[in-house]
């Protein structure tokens, strides 16, 4: 069933809900109701697309994304307040970075008033399933792909910008931290390859070391560089902040790291905060001797890392309400959730006005 009005915030009591149990939800696919979809020729530019009931894609077997794995993805969220307004999060820091991925992987991309025009008309098209305040958001998740059939050689003939969406809990749902592993086989990433944009290739080769890890009990994998396998880069999906005293380092962005919005955001606020940001190369030794760690990305928001084991040895950081990361979660958050005024202009919120062409 879903939940009754008086189980939710008495702001959002008359809204109409998705028959969700949301206090169940974790993180998963969702099948909701409509999604986005636009096509564009080759040599020809994206124009608006249209809102379409989900449904499966008919695809060439000969397609560009399934022989040469041309495709990228974004991830972003939109939150429901606790007075019943809907917000997105910096979403043309995500249409900027699709076009730096497209570029990179020779597509054509949507400019970023289209990306952003698509994001709000998927959310506003699958409104009730945006969970209620404090139980959830809606993923989003907008994918470029070439749609259309090459054998060899270019030019692709299709391409086909798609967004989707569906509702999430917490990604990591351990609240006393995560027990990492740091990977000193695989790679996930390395100099001048795709590291630094969202390719669709970037996930499944390392998917054995991350399934690996969590039968040894490990939460996630923290890979090093492919260049000296010495330094320390980035976790299977999410960005990582080392804490020294005042001074916080995370790796910084040279190609093999994908610059995320949550990670850029972040460091602007640790600076409002007085810490000072250091983006530079992160040794495995500088990790170790660190007295925090945390990590962030839109799926893990700021997460506390509680421990990380390398070459079998294990060390513990400092975690609990004292530590910055445990600052930083509810100052993001509250300004995402629209609890607090935003005051950088981050956030934008939808109404049924910034999309006067949607039809339903």
């Amino acid at each position: 069933m879903a939940p009754s009005a008086q189980t939710l915030s008495t702001s959002v009591s008359d809204e109409k809900y998705a028959n969700v149990k949301w206090e169940e939800l974790g993180f998963g696919f969702y099948r909701t109701d409509n999604m986005y979809v636009a096509k564009c020729k080759h040599g020809e530019s994206f124009q608006e697309g249209s809102i379409v009931p989900y449904a499966d894609f008919q695809i060439s077997p000969c397609s560009a994304v399934l022989n040469y794995g041309q495709g990228l993805y974004e991830g972003l969220k939109a939150y429901r307040t606790e007075d019943g307004r809907i917000m997105l999060f910096r979403p043309d820091q995500n249409a900027l970075r699709l076009q730096s991925g497209a570029h990179r992987l020779c597509m054509p991309y949507p400019s970023v008033d289209q990306f952003v025009s698509a994001v709000k008309q998927v959310v506003l098209a699958n409104k009730k399933w945006i969970p209620p305040p404090g139980r959830g958001t809606l993923y989003i998740r907008p994918i470029l792909f070439g749609s259309g059939p090459i054998l060899g050689s270019l030019p692709v003939p299709e391409y086909t910008f798609t967004v989707f969406a569906c509702p999430v809990g917490r990604f990591h749902q351990d609240n006393a931290g995560l027990n990492l592993k740091i990977e000193d086989k695989f790679r996930r990433a390395f100099p001048s390859g795709t590291g630094g944009v969202k390719s669709i290739t970037n996930y499944s080769p390392v998917w054995i070391t991350l399934a690996e890890a969590k039968a040894q009990g490990f939460s996630d994998v923290l890979f090093l560089d492919a260049a000296t396998g010495k330094n320390v880069e980035e976790l299977f999906a999410s960005n990582v902040f080392i804490v020294k005293g005042n001074v916080v380092s995370t790796p910084e962005i040279s190609g093999t790291i994908l610059p995320g919005v949550t990670r850029k955001s972040i460091i602007e606020l640790t600076r409002d905060f007085g810490y000072k940001v250091e983006e530079r190369v992160v040794p495995v030794e500088d990790l170790l001797d660190a007295e925090e760690v945390f990590c962030t990305g839109t799926a893990a928001i700021v997460t506390t890392i509680a421990s990380v084991t390398f070459k079998e040895i294990k060390t513990e950081f400092k975690t609990g309400d004292k530590t910055l990361a445990a600052k930083l979660f509810p100052t993001l958050t509250d300004i995402q959730m629209g609890r607090v005024e935003d005051k950088k202009g981050w956030t934008v919120e939808l109404t049924d006005a910034t999309t006067p062409g949607l039809k339903l």
